[in-house]
């Protein structure tokens, strides 16, 4: 009887329907998860902090400043990561997260909002915008998004 040849890793992952900065980010989310043990009280602010170093130069800039615009203008939320990515929680829900430009590949970072944000306008409202710089006038935008996501409802 032939025996039967094993796919190469390649025609592996391919078939997967995920590419390794995917498999990647739920390797990080699983990591994320076990140090959220019962018992265990992981420093989310610090976790934020490392994931913005290890940024690059871009991505790294706009990552601080949005963590500082959350910090101020929503200092309710809680840092964390969240598939490797920084993020801000209310009650251990994601509220909202910045997704560098290097993390998929992209050709923009990304602020994105979850359900959890109380951004509700009409049938129809934003839940992630591109980011490829930050202005004065995109901040004051971005901190006023951060006060109505973080608001309870």
């Amino acid at each position: 009887m032939a025996e039967k040849k094993r796919p190469s890793k390649a025609a592996r992952s391919a078939s997967s329907g995920f590419t390794e900065e995917e498999r990647a980010a739920a390797r990080e989310r699983i990591r994320e998860l076990r140090a959220r043990r019962p018992g265990t009280k992981p420093d989310g602010e610090s976790d934020v902090l490392a994931k913005i170093a290890e940024m690059d130069a871009s991505n790294r800039a706009m990552a601080k400043r949005l963590h500082a615009l959350v910090r101020a203008n929503a200092p309710e939320l809680s840092p964390k990561t969240w598939y490797g990515m920084p993020a801000y929680a209310r009650d251990d829900q994601i509220v909202c997260f910045f997704r560098s430009s290097q993390k998929f590949k992209e050709r923009y970072a990304t602020l994105g909002f979850s359900d959890e944000a109380n951004l509700d306008e009409g049938q129809m409202w934003p839940t992630s915008f591109a980011l490829t710089g930050l202005t004065a006038r995109d901040e004051a935008r971005i901190a006023t998004l951060l006060k109505l996501a973080a608001r309870r409802t």
